[in-house]
């Protein structure tokens, strides 16, 4: 386990309610998150269709804090500048939607976003051995993307110890600070050991969207997870 570990946390506006969606993101910034997870699905690339650029244009006035862009989507070049212009501050797709993956990082960052890539829990960690310098972000994604609300798949832990040592190695010999973020299923009582594992930056999105009042809203979610993640 890293000393001094930081966590960022990222709800997925994939749960939140679509209907108020600018109240949403103004009340999760206000609940102490520090990024805003935003799921771009094409009904082709995975089985699911979900929101584009404009609604991260529509939400980028409401909130201070960085947009993060996951694109589930083939082929990404095109839409990359459409949500670089619409204000995302880091946009990830997955390798296998790419035919030039390369080129696809380096433009995510000509366009002024940080870049990363999206693997699956199938999908082999090669895709980073040979750009590890093009990218700001690794995400492992702990559910089969396509659906929110489904079940952290535990075989994502030793995965995730393994992306830590490689941008561990990556920085030791001089490389830049890459974010290891994981995406689907995070909970309270999993958030502990998917940190011991190597994450800084865990999205969540039933878990905070499908709080209760009760439960102190979505700023008492949040300080849960975070507790949960390093407790005292």
């Amino acid at each position: 386990m890293r000393s001094s570990p930081v966590l960022r946390l990222a709800p997925s506006i994939l749960s939140a309610d679509f209907a108020r969606l600018g109240e949403e993101v103004r009340a999760i910034e206000a609940a102490g998150c520090d990024l805003v997870h935003f799921d771009v699905m094409d009904n082709h690339y995975v089985p699911n269709l979900t929101i584009g650029p404009l609604v991260c244009q529509a939400i980028r006035p409401h909130v201070s804090i960085p947009i993060d862009v996951h694109l589930m989507v083939e082929p990404v070049d095109s839409i990359i500048p459409l949500f670089a212009k619409a204000g995302a501050s880091i946009i990830t797709f997955h390798p296998e939607a790419s035919k030039h993956v390369d080129r696809s990082l380096s433009l995510i960052r000509e366009l002024g976003c940080k870049a990363g890539l999206v693997l699956n829990p199938a999908s082999p960690l090669d895709w980073l051995d040979h750009v590890m310098d093009k990218l700001d972000m690794v995400l492992l994604m702990s559910v089969n993307p396509g659906f929110g609300g489904q079940q952290f798949i535990a075989s994502t832990l030793p995965k995730l110890r393994l992306v830590r040592a490689k941008i561990d190695a990556h920085m030791a010999a001089g490389g830049q600070p890459i974010w290891l973020e994981v995406d689907g299923g995070v909970k309270t009582d999993n958030i502990r050991e998917i940190v011991q594992a190597g994450a800084d930056t865990c999205v969540a999105g039933s878990a905070v969207f499908g709080c209760k009042d009760a439960d102190g809203g979505y700023k008492g979610v949040m300080q849960a997870l975070r507790r949960a993640a390093h407790p005292a």
